[in-house]
């Protein structure tokens, strides 16, 4: 009979270890971890590309209302145009900077709908240490700091946040979501801005689209015509670029957010939260379920002054919509 010597237990054989396959959950799990990242690293990091400014005036201004109320400014600032951006936009080469749009969004805490309030450029009004003149002067004299105070001033709401977008920044936005898809009712041509759009349903890139809400001497309402193809095409943007489609396509997530980023200027106090709400505010008015546009109530559309032909308010009236904006009352309002 042979010896057969123990196998010390240390040395006997062990089961080779199976291989963990990487299965479809985990696949799914780490598509889900990355989308989830990419959620919040994209919105960081364009954060910080955000320009931020001073816009907030010093000194006595109106009581903190219930609400949140945004200026919102279209500036005509050329700043990052090249020559040939300019010559393809139609700018011109302007110094300095005006605006182009000024609009006031309140944000009710009431639950109400979100109201976007036009104010058209050439509203004739007092501009706090330089007399009456039209509104935009405000904003060429004294920066964005002294048109927020001048709003203030002839509307008694006070200004939370401060929202700026230029040009280019314009353009950009607009190429980001891929364009805007409008129907016209009848052909559109200006050569001032630089377009000739037919009538009927199209697809307007981010130069095309600047034409159409720079626009004005086609449109016999002029500027008040203007101010609402305006609040369209801006709600048109805010509705595609909050739309599932922007947050479920990882490139044109990045392309909007970091698009929008470069694009606008806002308060030093404005945070994330309160440009987040200015978005959704945006899509509501958009959408027409949660929101209502309209502009200030006018009187004299040709009104004689120093300063040129300007817009009047009807004064009983706009002190009405104030009122109702500084009391969050914007179920009460009519849109127009």
């Amino acid at each position: 009979m042979s010896y057969v010597e123990p196998v010390d237990p240390r040395y006997a054989a062990v089961p080779p270890k199976k291989k963990r396959r990487f299965g479809l959950g985990r696949l799914i799990g780490l598509l889900v971890l990355l989308f989830v990242l990419m959620l919040i690293c994209v919105p960081l990091f364009a954060w910080g590309k955000i320009n931020k400014v001073d816009a907030m005036p010093s000194g006595d201004r109106p009581a903190e209302t219930p609400g949140t109320t945004y200026l919102m400014v279209g500036s005509d600032s050329r700043e990052g145009l090249t020559a040939e951006d300019k010559r393809k936009l139609g700018t011109g080469s302007t110094g300095g900077r005006r605006t182009d749009t000024i609009m006031l969004m309140h944000v009710p805490a009431s639950g109400g709908p979100t109201a976007l309030i036009s104010l058209p450029r050439d509203s004739y009004v007092p501009i706090p240490g330089h007399g009456k003149n039209k509104i935009n002067a405000a904003f060429s004299i004294g920066g964005p700091k002294l048109l927020t105070q001048t709003v203030e001033g002839v509307t008694g709401l006070r200004v939370d946040a401060y929202v700026e977008i230029g040009f280019g920044g314009f353009v950009d936005i607009i190429d980001s979501v891929g364009g805007i898809n409008l129907c016209l009712p009848k052909a559109i041509k200006d050569a001032k801005a630089h377009i000739n759009l037919p009538a009927g349903c199209q697809d307007l890139d981010g130069p095309k689209a600047l034409g159409y809400v720079r626009a004005r001497y086609f449109d016999p309402k002029g500027d008040l015509g203007r101010v609402e193809r305006q609040r369209q095409m801006i709600g048109a943007v805010a509705n595609k670029a909050v739309s599932p489609a922007t947050f479920l396509n990882p490139v044109r997530y990045f392309n909007v957010l970091t698009s929008g980023a470069d694009a606008l200027t806002i308060d030093e106090s404005t945070g994330p939260i309160d440009l987040f709400r200015f978005a959704r505010g945006m899509k509501a008015v958009a959408a027409g379920k949660g929101g209502i546009t309209l502009t200030v109530p006018i009187s004299d559309t040709n009104l004689n002054t120093s300063a040129g032909s300007a817009v009047k308010w009807d004064t009983e009236k706009a002190r009405a919509l104030f009122k109702a904006l500084k009391e969050d009352r914007t179920s009460t309002l009519t849109g127009s």
